[in-house]
């Protein structure tokens, strides 16, 4: 590898380590605006939203660049191919970030809400999925990677569970319907993120093995 292309992927190292910290808080607002409701959140978030757009767009731009000027084969390849995904999965965890708070703000006038610690659970463990998948990323650890995609099992377990209890607030309380909706579309929203992670967890597998396992049961399971 030259030293200039060595320079390159530092920087989209740190690119993308930024866009990631910025989409995580994001996230953290967001479910944490959930129990105080307010209308101003969603709008400052969608600032944040459009920062985080503009980084997909730089980190794009440079990957191109890197493409044109260098020509990388072999892992430097896919390592260029995997930052042009992993930007544009971090870029739609925002929106889903900007949706919760959009959610949030549809609480307000709703009276009391009560959210379910399994709801805060289920978000950390998304979070912690998508955090540490950015860190595969940065250590080509494709097996921790692949520990990743196990977790995700765990966060529709609990989509499931919190559903379930949305719905019986329905049924017990026509006055509750509306914003449980809100919590259910929240939900929802905190399942993707999870998606997303995984989604970046079979990247990271892909450029360190070159093995699409995307759709491939029997390539995502963990080796011995």
């Amino acid at each position: 590898m030259s030293i200039h292309l060595e320079r390159d992927l530092d920087g989209l190292h740190r690119d993308i380590l930024h866009m990631c910290a910025m989409v995580e808080e994001i996230i953290h607002l967001a479910v944490d605006g959930l129990r105080s409701p307010g209308l101003e959140l969603a709008k400052e978030l969608a600032e944040t939203d459009d920062e985080i757009d503009a980084m997909d767009v730089q980190i794009e731009d440079a990957c191109l660049k890197i493409l044109a000027l260098h020509q990388p084969v072999a892992i430097d390849l896919r390592r260029i191919a995997t930052v042009l995904k992993i930007s544009g999965e971090l870029e739609r965890v925002a929106d889903l970030g900007v949706s919760i708070a959009e959610r949030s703000a549809g609480l307000v006038g709703c009276g009391e809400v009560v959210v379910s610690d399994k709801l805060q659970d289920m978000s950390l463990l998304a979070l912690e999925m998508l955090h540490r998948s950015i860190d595969c990323y940065v250590e080509l650890d494709s097996q921790s990677a692949r520990e990743i995609l196990a977790q995700d099992a765990a966060v529709d377990r609990l989509n499931s569970e919190l559903i379930s209890e949305l719905h019986e607030v329905m049924r017990s309380s026509p006055l509750l319907v509306e914003p449980a909706l809100h919590m259910f579309s929240a939900t929802r929203h905190i399942e993707r993120v999870a998606d997303h992670a995984t989604n970046i967890a079979e990247d990271v597998v892909f450029m360190v093995e070159g093995v699409i396992i995307r759709h491939r049961a029997d390539f995502r399971a963990i080796p011995l």
